[in-house]
Parts: C-alpha cells; sequence; structure tokens
C-alpha cells in the first residue's frame, strides 16, 4: 500500500496542471467536509483526488453532521459535503435548496444502505425459504436464545436510539411475542457489535437490528430481511417512531427510508468545471463495495486518505466510470 498516496496525488495532479492555470483560476479553492465516520472520510478523500485533477484547489476540512450543515447553509462553507444523513434535518435541507443556497449533487451516493433487520448468511443459505420476515418469524426454532432455547432470540437497538423504539414497536406489529420470540436488550452499540462478531466467529445464527453500510454488515456478510412495503409516514412517525405506550397499535411497516445526500454549495455549483457535477451525479458506491472497503479500513487501522489508495487501486472499473478519460488518466498518473 502506499501510504503516501495523498501528498503524491496531490503534488503530482497540482504539477501537471501547472500547464493549464486558466482551469485552477476558474474552479479556485474549494473546501471539502471530512467527516468524522469512514465511509464519509473515504468519499471526501477520492472527491478531492478527483476535484484536484480537475482543476481545483481542494482543502479537507474537519466536518460533522450538524456543524457542516449549519455552516453550509448559513455561509456556503464547505463547499461539498460528501456524505451527509438528511433524515433529521430534511425539511431545512429543502428549505435551503428551494432558496438555492445549496445543491443536491447525488439524492443517493451509495446503493443498499439503511437501516433494518438482518440475519446471518449461514442460517439463510441452509434455509433459502426465508425470503421475508414473516418467514422468518415463523421460524423461531432457527435462532434459539441462549437462556431459553424455546424461544427465538432477536436483537433489538440500544437504548436510547430512536431504533430501539422501531424495533420494539415493529415487534409488537408483527406479533413477535406470541410467535415465540424474546426482544433482546444488547445494552450499547459496543453490545451489539460483539453479538454480531460472537455469532459470526462461532457460526452460530443470529437475528436483530442493524444498518448499512457498516463494518459489521460487510465483514460478517449479514443479509437483510425484507420487511415489507413502507407503511406510510402516518404510523412511521406517529406511532412506530414513539414509545410503545403512545403507539398502541402499531402497524407492520419496511423500515423509513434513509436520506443521504451529496449537497454543494452555489460557489461549487457555479465555479467548478462542469465535469465536477457530472462527477457527483455518477458517483454512487455500490453497497458491497463500500462495505468491502469499510472492512478494509478497520482491519488496517486506516483513515480515510489511506483507504483512497486502496479504493483506487483496487476498485477502478467503479470509480473510472464516474469520470472521463483525461480526469481518470491523471489520478492514475499521480498513483
Amino acid at each position: 500500500m502506499n501510504i503516501k498516496f495523498t501528498t503524491k496525488v496531490f503534488g503530482a495532479v497540482a504539477g501537471a496542471l501547472l500547464l493549464s492555470t486558466s482551469a485552477n483560476a476558474a474552479c479556485g479553492k474549494m473546501q471539502i467536509a471530512d467527516m468524522n465516520w469512514p465511509s464519509a472520510s473515504l468519499m471526501a478523500n477520492v472527491d478531492a483526488a478527483v476535484l484536484t485533477a480537475m482543476g481545483c484547489e481542494t482543502e479537507l476540512v474537519v466536518g460533522a453532521t450538524m456543524t457542516t450543515w449549519a455552516s453550509m447553509d448559513a455561509t456556503g462553507k464547505p463547499d461539498v459535503a460528501p456524505e451527509l444523513w438528511a433524515n433529521a434535518m430534511a425539511t431545512l435541507v429543502d428549505s435551503a435548496v428551494a432558496a438555492g443556497r445549496v445543491k443536491v449533487a447525488n439524492s443517493a451516493p451509495m446503493s443498499g444502505l439503511g437501516e433494518g433487520w438482518w440475519i446471518d448468511p449461514i442460517t439463510l443459505d441452509a434455509n433459502p425459504e426465508l425470503t421475508t420476515v414473516e418467514a422468518v418469524i415463523a421460524r423461531p426454532d432457527l435462532f434459539p436464545d441462549k437462556e431459553d432455547p424455546s424461544k427465538g432470540a432477536f436483537m433489538g437497538c440500544p437504548a436510547g436510539w430512536g431504533c430501539q423504539l422501531a424495533s420494539i414497536n415493529l415487534f409488537r406489529a408483527h406479533d413477535m411475542e406470541a410467535k415465540g420470540w424474546k426482544l433482546l436488550d444488547p445494552g450499547s452499540a459496543a453490545g451489539l457489535d460483539a453479538d454480531i462478531a460472537r455469532a459470526g466467529e462461532q457460526g452460530e445464527p443470529w437475528f436483530g437490528y442493524y444498518w448499512s453500510p457498516t463494518t459489521m454488515i460487510g465483514k460478517y456478510d449479514l443479509r437483510s430481511v425484507d420487511l415489507g412495503p413502507f407503511a406510510g409516514d402516518d404510523n412511521w412517525n406517529s406511532c412506530i417512531a414513539l414509545a410503545a405506550d403512545l403507539c398502541a397499535d402499531p402497524q407492520k411497516s419496511g423500515w423509513t427510508e434513509s436520506r443521504v445526500n451529496t449537497l454543494v454549495s452555489d460557489n461549487f455549483f457555479y465555479n467548478a468545471p462542469a465535469a465536477a457535477m457530472d462527477y457527483f451525479a455518477a458517483r454512487t458506491y455500490p453497497g458491497s463495495v463500500m462495505n468491502s472497503m469499510l472492512v478494509w479500513m478497520g482491519d488496517n487501522q486506516a483513515g480515510g486518505a489511506d483507504a483512497t489508495t486502496y479504493f483506487l487501486q483496487t476498485y477502478p472499473e467503479v470509480w473510472k466510470a464516474w469520470v472521463d478519460d483525461e480526469t481518470a488518466a491523471t489520478v492514475e498518473a499521480a498513483m
């Protein structure tokens, strides 16, 4: 692995672009939020490499969901938020887009993302008929609880997380207790991860809540359970997402859609090369690739910069589809 890739790629690309000062003058200096979780940091560093190849002067700045959004909306900086999970601020984002303060450069920068219920691959491969949540719920015997093997074990979400309330209410909507299931509390995020790791490493069955893209989904190849169609915002927001005592009649439902956007500033939209917006529109990371990258980052204790080296070298068939041949050649020449 070339751990000096970031310096090398920006230096080499910048050197090549000295022959075209007009490109740098037109684009100017663009700030990219290097947000504080692995997938977003990878995206930010890949974006920086590509935009540098297109003639921009890029600067990575520390970011987080709320602080990045507040700064971008109020000041127009940073210019790029590569992976903004917008569910909690959808109205604010839509208002800013309508007012022209920001642009949605990509409404789905990753495929296969979202929250939901998952099962282990060994159980699914041995029981391919488990194609729906109803089929899984009908077989509590396949997921025996360690303390009471006569019951199936469903691992819920850590206390204090919104997903805990949703999982409790969906558990109730499917009448799972009456069908032979126990709802388990992992205690914490670390406890949830440890339970998945234990099952995965020991080849044991596992059924419960998680989300993607994540290291755990990629490392243990958990398979998403089809929860069925989404039953509407009213059912979700007015019942499923609330405490059980405020949700008298929960209805079965698929998980509410996770909204993740790549946002850019007006400054970027008007001053970056035209090809940059085309790049962002095309830049969708396949879920399987992102999960694999997160596993690699975890195993190698790698940050976004080192992960960029590995990603560009390992998945050229993915990223080259996002850019024109000239940009791809410039990035490759710097590696």
